[in-house]
């Protein structure tokens, strides 16, 4: 038996699925949620084999879920957007199940995410050639409690080895992710990796001053004081 959960913020998306998944004995619902937070503190409860997800969903979207539970479970994306396709596919969803979307159509995915389950192949699913949308929000964990994050309110990003520190608005936040992933879901436009272990927000850049020889400092409207590298100047130059 594959254990399933689905995480729709919409009750009829979620009847659809439910309905479609009782055509299929080998699989067994244990948990229906209505929106990211049940759904982080469900998954702790049940651990399921599979994740039919919806990205669109107030407070946290499918992405973030994602991102605040134990472990990496098998996921298929549902939701009426086709624009989230790469990000599916950089978060090895198994499948992309574009609403509204048909029997058949739903036949199939079901039979890649069992095969998938059982034979626990790498996870793909086709890319397109959508342009990836910059992340607009950040979600942390700390214990129980989560807190999502605008990223227009982060004045900086720190790496601190497998994790980094975001620092918002005078508050420092912890999240297990690398500098380097983060960055490439940030608004190259708006977010700037100025240094190895530093991104700025342009936003909260007041100048660029001299350190010492070949060498400069970012300083923060709120009076942080950020190394730039000579990488980072240049970046820097490029967009101011």
């Amino acid at each position: 038996m594959i254990t399933a959960m689905i995480v729709d913020d919409e009750a009829p998306a979620r009847a659809i699925l439910l309905e479609y998944l009782g055509d299929y004995p080998q699989f067994t619902v244990v948990a229906e949620c209505a929106n990211g937070y049940e759904a982080v503190k469900a998954y702790a409860e049940h651990r399921p084999d599979l994740l039919f997800l919806d990205i669109q969903m107030p407070k946290l979207d499918g992405f973030e879920v994602l991102e605040l539970l134990d472990g990496k479970p098998k996921v298929v994306f549902v939701t009426a957007y086709d624009e989230y396709a790469i990000r599916a596919f950089e978060a090895h969803a198994i499948d992309y199940l574009l609403k509204p979307f048909s029997a058949e159509r739903f036949r199939e995915v079901v039979a890649h995410a069992e095969e998938t389950i059982r034979s626990q192949p790498a996870m793909t699913v086709s890319a397109s050639s959508l342009v990836r949308k910059p992340l607009q929000r950040i979600a942390f964990r700390d214990g129980g409690a989560i807190e999502v994050v605008p990223v227009q309110r982060i004045d900086y990003i720190e790496a601190c080895d497998d994790y980094v520190q975001v620092a918002a608005r005078g508050v420092k936040h912890t999240k297990q992710q690398t500098l380097a992933e983060l960055e490439k879901l940030l608004d190259p436009t708006r977010f700037v990796r100025v240094h190895r272990s530093f991104i700025v927000n342009l936003e909260s850049l007041a100048r660029v001053e001299p350190y010492a020889r070949d060498s400069r400092v970012a300083v923060l409207r709120d009076g942080t004081k950020i190394p730039v590298s000579r990488s980072g100047y240049e970046r820097l130059r490029e967009l101011l």
